[in-house]
């Protein structure tokens, strides 16, 4: 558990010791512990903040009483593998602005070092300025995979197996990201209604243009879901095409050699055989064999099986 605290005058948030009125407390890597001091400190339930602790929460908003309210957000991260979202839930009270995280949270580290106009104790405004950062972090992270994309699609001439696992692991990144940010759009609409904390007019202008930001980058991840499947579609073809060529290869490699395969084969039997008594019988199987691949090669060529 930290505790930070930013008054007027402060570029920074400042970490302090004991717990204040106005002051921002943020666990990371929360465990039941945590959230049983957190129940206590705001007089709620800890059945009411154990999703807090589920990696897996969706977003969303609920009231506990008359003064708390709870938001559940996800933002991106890369600690687990096949996890690329995580949960941040967000508590806010009369007292204390909260955020709990059931693993360590980038996003507020990358909070810790920017420099903000607002004070701990403006509520709204930092509530705001926590879901715009998460809005930003959705849309850079779904820009570095569409650059990633555009990347295969230029070498697409020259995919390999790692490509195609690229490409899934990119689209299963990307429907991560979708499925927090359609839920996301939904908090931010509840929010938007005022219902749940108190919005001043300039607040509200903040909030819609926050809004319009998470409906773009849902409709951005949605486009770039669609070229990672046209994209991983193509390789795929690519790839059976590719295939199709080996094949046709190898079968007019073996028929080609087969020719003095059976010729050897033929001659190689304990029989009476034609010219076994003829100087220039293995001369002159050797010319016939050598002749009938040769033809072989060519009619396998013009049907560009080679």
């Amino acid at each position: 558990m930290h505790i930070y605290i930013k008054n007027e005058g402060d570029d920074n948030f400042q970490e302090i010791d004991e717990i204040q009125d106005g002051c921002w407390i943020h666990i990371d890597e929360a465990t039941p512990s945590d959230l049983n001091e957190v129940a206590k400190l705001t007089e709620n339930e800890y059945t009411d903040l154990h999703d807090c602790l589920d990696k897996h929460e969706l977003p969303r908003v609920e009231r506990l009483n008359e003064k708390n309210v709870l938001i559940f957000t996800r933002h991106p991260t890369n600690q687990e593998a096949g996890l690329y979202t995580t949960t941040l839930g967000i508590l806010l009270t009369p007292k204390y602005f909260i955020t709990i995280c059931p693993q360590k949270s980038h996003l507020v580290k990358n909070l810790l070092s920017q420099k903000t106009r607002f004070i701990s104790t403006q509520k709204s405004k930092f509530l705001l300025f926590i879901l715009l950062k998460i809005t930003q972090e959705f849309t850079l992270q779904i820009k570095k995979i569409r650059a990633n994309v555009l990347k295969k699609e230029k070498e697409m001439s020259s995919v390999e197996s790692e490509d195609i696992t690229a490409l899934t692991i990119n689209e299963e990144n990307l429907s991560q990201y979708l499925s927090s940010l359609v839920p996301l759009r939904n908090v931010l609409e509840a929010i938007t209604s005022g219902r749940y904390t108190l919005l001043y007019e300039k607040d509200q202008d903040l909030l819609e243009d926050l809004l319009n930001a998470s409906i773009q980058s849902e409709d951005l991840c949605t486009i770039n879901l669609r070229s990672i499947r046209g994209l991983r579609d193509s390789f795929q073809i690519i790839f059976t095409n590719q295939l199709n060529k080996t094949i046709k290869l190898l079968t007019s490699l073996t028929i080609i050699l087969s020719i003095p395969t059976m010729v050897a084969s033929l001659y190689g039997m304990n029989v009476a055989l034609p010219f076994e008594k003829s100087a220039f019988a293995f001369a002159g199987i050797m010319i016939f064999t050598v002749f009938c691949s040769f033809i072989a090669l060519i009619l396998f060529q013009r049907k560009k099986w080679l």
